[in-house]
């Protein structure tokens, strides 16, 4: 066995000699389009180091993270408890995926992540959530023997060939069929879902409480009647909380703002990881994985090869400890009610500003078409070109002068989506209202360096007409 202390890999060598080719690097070997945007943008930075809701570039400069990984640093970055288990788990040694035994990690996580859903019975372990919504889709139509899954328009499920077939944003999936079986339905329609329930062929309906596209949630009453109506022609609810999980929205799930609603299976992932080791859970009633594991030969019918491994579930467990330990779901109700509430008090200030909503630290901010002919006139310029660029042109200015990273909420939508770490307070919401009131003045002004750069944004989206 080599010693620690003799190493003939030297990561911390390797970065200091090769971390300036990083633009370089991704360019030659990965995705080309990827570098070339964020140079468009003006995000090609460089971040030295993270931690919490912060990251340092080169000259110590902090940037304020209002997007989180996607939602996956729930915890923020680098949380010292999840660090602690994970070198304790590697300096465990643990006799890890032999896949003909069962270790003690992944029983004692899926018995934490199961005690926020009394209703729910089983856990299996995946590596990500496009995985887990994998697995809901082939667990219910196994258990329902139908093959037909429904989704609502605008959805966001995850980008492997089953979660992409119930993904409602086109520009997804073109070029990427046949998919299987599915039809969208409008969130909130109770009769578009009850006229495809009775063909007869649906196994599921596949939702999220709060769709990361545009930030809109299912509305009140809809989750519940949906679940009625599905159980009434034995179809099954699927409920994606891959984002909106682990108390992204002010309650542990989402689904739970809403009484009376027991999803058949869950879907979690992203903060679960603690932002270090990729991990996804489907949770389920105990009928559905008795019914797909239902004798010995089929005891590996689905599986993982890294599914349940230690170091997933160490992260997993330590997470949940520390949003037990320092109540990350109350404070991201309570901090996720003041930005939003600051936030919606702009709306009458500002005629670019259309709609704050959302519920916890999942917030959109939506931008619509102003009342003066001044800025009329531009708006129509940006909408002719591409829409979402406007919404783009906030985003630039909130990096490039106040050093908060954001993002658009989705392809053509004039949304900004905020899903910070769970661990923010009074600081970071002052920060970003200080920062979006600057913005937004500049942009009513009617003239400097923001509309310069819509005009670039709609030179860039004609080019590639």
């Amino acid at each position: 066995m080599t010693d620690g202390g003799n190493r003939g890999f030297d990561l911390v060598r390797l970065l200091a000699e090769r971390g300036a080719e990083r633009y370089d690097l991704h360019t030659r070997h990965l995705n080309h389009q990827l570098p070339r945007m964020l140079h468009t943008l003006g995000f090609d930075k460089v971040y030295e180091r993270a931690e919490g809701a912060y990251f340092w570039d080169a000259d110590g400069d902090d940037y304020l993270d209002m997007l989180a990984g996607f939602g996956v640093m729930g915890l923020g970055r680098h949380h010292p408890v999840v660090r602690r288990a994970l070198h304790d788990v590697l300096d465990a040694r643990l006799a890890d995926l032999t896949r003909f035994d069962c270790q003690p990690l992944p029983g004692l996580l899926a018995e934490r992540l199961l005690a926020h859903s009394p209703h729910l019975d089983r856990v299996f372990f995946g590596n990500s959530g496009t995985e887990a919504v994998e697995t809901a889709l082939k667990f219910a139509r196994y258990a329902t023997g139908k093959p037909r899954v429904l989704y609502c328009d605008h959805a966001f499920h995850g980008l492997t060939t089953g979660s992409l077939s119930v993904n409602g944003e086109r520009g997804f999936r073109d070029g990427f069929a046949p998919l299987l079986p599915d039809t969208a339905v409008p969130l909130g329609d109770l009769d578009a879902l009850r006229r495809e329930l009775k063909r007869g062929d649906v196994a599921a309906l596949v939702v999220e409480p709060i769709q990361g596209k545009g930030v809109h949630a299912a509305p009140p009453g809809y989750l519940r009647a949906a679940q009625e109506l599905l159980h009434r022609y034995k179809a099954l609810l699927i409920v994606d909380e891959v984002q909106t999980g682990l108390g992204r929205t002010g309650d542990f799930y989402a689904y739970q703002h809403e009484e009376g609603v027991e999803p058949d299976l869950v879907c979690v992932a992203k903060a679960l990881s603690g932002g270090y080791v990729p991990v996804g859970a489907t949770l389920g009633k105990d009928w559905i994985f008795r019914k797909v594991y239902s004798s010995m030969d089929r005891v590996l019918v689905h599986s993982a090869s890294f599914g349940s491994n230690a170091q997933a579930m160490a992260a997993g467990l330590a997470v949940l400890a520390v949003m037990e330990d320092e109540e990350i779901t109350a404070n991201a109700r309570r901090t996720g009610d003041l930005l939003r509430e600051r936030l919606a008090a702009l709306v009458d200030r500002y005629e670019l500003l259309h709609e704050v909503r959302g519920r916890g630290l999942m917030i959109g901010i939506e931008f619509g078409r102003p009342s003066s002919l001044k800025l009329r006139s531009r708006w129509t310029m940006l909408q002719a070109a591409r829409k979402g660029l406007f919404a783009q042109m906030v985003v630039v200015p909130l990096l490039q002068k106040h050093r908060i990273l954001t993002q658009v909420s989705g392809d053509h939508l004039e949304v900004i989506k905020l899903i910070p770490p769970l661990i923010i307070g009074d600081a970071e919401v002052d920060r970003f209202v200080t920062a979006f009131t600057s913005v937004m003045d500049d942009a009513h002004s009617g003239g400097g360096l923001m509309w310069d750069f819509g005009r670039t944004l709609v030179r860039q989206a004609m080019a590639h007409r």
